[in-house]
C-alpha cells in the first residue's frame, strides 16, 4: 500500500483576500462544496492507499485536523514544523518518521491543488508504482495545452525501456525554471517539455539515501527532529531547534534536479495549482459574456471578469478581464494577467502592521471560531461560536473584564 503524505503549508498570498496567512488556500472550497486540501485526502481514499500523514505547522493543525475529519479521512498522524523550511526538509521529515513502519511507498501530494480526473491520477500513480519500486524517484508531469510561465517544466529524456507500466515513464533529461513567454513558447512547441505538477512517489529509503548524497545537512538536520520530536495525540511535533537548522529548501532544488533516479510518468489528469486568480477563472464554468460569478453581484457589459463576493454586493460596468474579490474586510481590484502580482499587496499590508494579510474577521480557532462585530477605544465585541463539546476559558486582565 501506497502512504499518501499531504504537504499543508502556505502563506495565504496567492489567492489574497480570501486566503490568508492563517487561512491559505487549500481550506478554501473551490467549485465543489468541499476544500482543496478534503478533495485531495479523498483522491487518495481507495484500497490502495493508507490513511494520509499530513505534514504541517502549529497554527493550522486544529483546521487540518478538522477538515480531514469533515471529510472522513482521518489522518494517521499529523506532523508539526516548528517553523517553515520549504518542502525539502517537510518530506525528509515525513520519510524518516514512516521509516521504522516498514519503508512504505510514500506518494508526495500538495493540500492545494485542482485535479479534475481522478481515474487518470490513479492510472498515472499506478504507473509510476513499477519505476518506484525498482529504486527511481517518480515525478508526475502535466503536458502543456499552452506557453504558461508560472510553472517549472520537465524535460524528458529516452523512455524506459521493458516497463509494463502505462502510461509509459521518461528518464528526467533536466528540470527547468519558470520560463519567459518566448521560451515557454519553445517548450510547448517541442513536445518533449512538461509542466512539473510538484507530484512524487518513491520508496522512503531510496529519497533518504539519495538526501544523503546530495543534501546531508538537511538529512541530518531532520533526523535530529524526528528522534527528539515528540508525540501529543494525532499530531508528532519535531523537534524545533534540529529542524530550524535544515536548509530551506525546496525538494526540486535539494534532490529532483540533481539526482540521476528521476523518472517522469506524462499524465493527463486536468491539473491546476491553482497559482492566482486567472487560474481560478479558467478553472470555473463561465457565463454567455465569459464571467465567472460567485456570490452577490449584479453586472452591465461585463466581460471575461472573475467576481466573488464572501459579503457585500458588487457591482461592475464595463469591465473586461478583471478580477473582483470582496471579503468582509478587503476588496481586491486587478487586470487578471497582473492578479498574481498580489503578493507585493500583502507585502505591504505585512510591513505597515495590518492584520488583513493574516487574518480574516472570521477566526478559526480549535474550539470554534470568533467574529469580531464592534471595535473601538477600549472596547471589543465578538460573537463566539464553540464547537459541540467543546469549552474556552475566560481570561483576567487587569484593564478588561470579558463576560
Amino acid at each position: 500500500m501506497i502512504v499518501p503524505v499531504i504537504l499543508s503549508g502556505g502563506s495565504g498570498t496567492r489567492l489574497w483576500p480570501l486566503s490568508r496567512a492563517s487561512f491559505p488556500k487549500q481550506f478554501l472550497a473551490i467549485g465543489k462544496g468541499r476544500s482543496l486540501l478534503q478533495e485531495t485526502a479523498l483522491r487518495v481514499a481507495d484500497e490502495d492507499f493508507t490513511a494520509p500523514v499530513c505534514v504541517s505547522n502549529e497554527q493550522q493543525r486544529f483546521l487540518v485536523a478538522h477538515h480531514l475529519l469533515e471529510a472522513g479521512r482521518p489522518p494517521a498522524k499529523i506532523l508539526l514544523e516548528p517553523n517553515s523550511r520549504n518542502t525539502g526538509p517537510a518530506i525528509a521529515a515525513a520519510c524518516l518518521y514512516l521509516l521504522p513502519d516498514g519503508d512504505p511507498l510514500v506518494l508526495i501530494l500538495p493540500a492545494d491543488h485542482v485535479i479534475a480526473d481522478v481515474t487518470a491520477f490513479h492510472e498515472g500513480v499506478a504507473a509510476g508504482v513499477e519505476h518506484a519500486e525498482a529504486g527511481s524517484l517518480v515525478t508526475f508531469g502535466i503536458r502543456p495545452d499552452r506557453a504558461h510561465t508560472g510553472y517549472g517544466y520537465i524535460e524528458a529524456g529516452r523512455r524506459i525501456e521493458g516497463s509494463r507500466a502505462e502510461p509509459a515513464g521518461y528518464a528526467v533529461q533536466r528540470f527547468v525554471e519558470k520560463p519567459d513567454q518566448r521560451t515557454a513558447a519553445d517548450y510547448v512547441e517541442s513536445g518533449t517539455h512538461y509542466w512539473n505538477s510538484g507530484i512524487f512517489l518513491f520508496r522512503a529509503s531510496v529519497f533518504l539515501r539519495e538526501l544523503e548524497t546530495l543534501a546531508p545537512e538537511m538529512l541530518q538536520a531532520c533526523r535530529d527532529a524526528v528522534e527528539g520530536g515528540s508525540h501529543d495525540g494525532d499530531f508528532f511535533r519535531l523537534e524545533a531547534k534540529a529542524f530550524g537548522r535544515a536548509p530551506a529548501l525546496a525538494v526540486d532544488y535539494a534532490v529532483m534536479e540533481k539526482t540521476d533516479t528521476a523518472v517522469m510518468v506524462p499524465v493527463d489528469m486536468g491539473w491546476s495549482d491553482v497559482g492566482s486568480w486567472s487560474a481560478l477563472w479558467e478553472l470555473a464554468e463561465k457565463d454567455a459574456s465569459g464571467n465567472v460569478v460567485e456570490g452577490d453581484a449584479l453586472l452591465e457589459e461585463v466581460k471575461d471578469t472573475y467576481i466573488r463576493s464572501d459579503g457585500p454586493l458588487v457591482t461592475g460596468i464595463g469591465l473586461s478581464k478583471m478580477v473582483v474579490v470582496a471579503t468582509e474586510d478587503a476588496v481586491l481590484v486587478a487586470p487578471k494577467e497582473r492578479a498574481q502580482e498580489v503578493r507585493a499587496i500583502v507585502d505591504r499590508l505585512k510591513n505597515a502592521g495590518r492584520s488583513e494579510h493574516d487574518t480574516h474577521r472570521l477566526v478559526h480557532r480549535p474550539w470554534g471560531s470568533y467574529r469580531t462585530i464592534s471595535l473601538g477605544d477600549r472596547y471589543q465585541v465578538k460573537e463566539i461560536i464553540v464547537k459541540p463539546g467543546a469549552s474556552l476559558s475566560l481570561q483576567m486582565h487587569h484593564h478588561r473584564a470579558e463576560h
